[in-house]
C-alpha cells in the first residue's frame, strides 16, 4: 500500500485548502484513514481520522469546528477540508492508515502503518 498526499500550498490566515490522499491496493476500504501533521520543532499530533466505513469520524480538539474529513472508498481517496485557517495550522500534514482492519478510528499514531509523505501547509498572519 502506498499513500500519497497532496494540496499543500500558502494560505492565509482565514482561508481554505482541501487536502487529498490517494490510496493504492485493493483493501482500502477496510482501514480506517487518519490526518496528522507536524510542526517546525514540535512532535506530530493528531488532526482527524474516519472509519473504515465513513460512519465514524474523530477530531482533534484544535480543530473541530474547522476542518472536515471524509473518503471516496471507490477511488481510494480520503480528503481533509480546513476551512478557517489559523498561522497555528502550519505543519506537514500526514495521511496514514490504520494498521488493522474494521477498526473504529483512534487518535494513537502508532496503530497507523503505512504513512505518506506528507504535504506542506503553511497559514500566514
Amino acid at each position: 500500500v502506498q499513500l500519497q498526499a497532496s494540496g499543500g500550498g500558502l494560505v492565509q490566515a482565514g482561508g481554505s485548502l482541501r487536502l487529498s490522499c490517494a490510496a493504492s491496493g485493493r483493501t482500502f476500504s477496510s482501514y480506517t484513514m487518519g490526518w496528522f501533521r507536524q510542526a517546525p520543532g514540535k512532535e506530530r499530533e493528531f488532526v482527524a481520522a474516519i472509519s473504515w466505513s465513513a460512519g465514524n469520524t474523530l477530531y482533534a480538539d484544535s480543530v473541530k469546528g474547522r476542518f472536515t474529513i471524509s473518503r471516496d472508498n471507490a477511488k481510494k481517496m480520503v480528503y481533509l477540508q480546513m476551512n478557517s485557517l489559523k498561522p497555528e495550522d502550519t505543519a506537514v500534514y500526514y495521511c496514514a492508515r490504520d494498521g488493522l482492519p474494521f477498526r473504529s478510528p483512534t487518535i494513537t499514531g502508532t496503530s497507523y502503518d503505512p504513512w505518506g509523505q506528507g504535504t506542506l501547509v503553511t497559514v500566514s498572519s
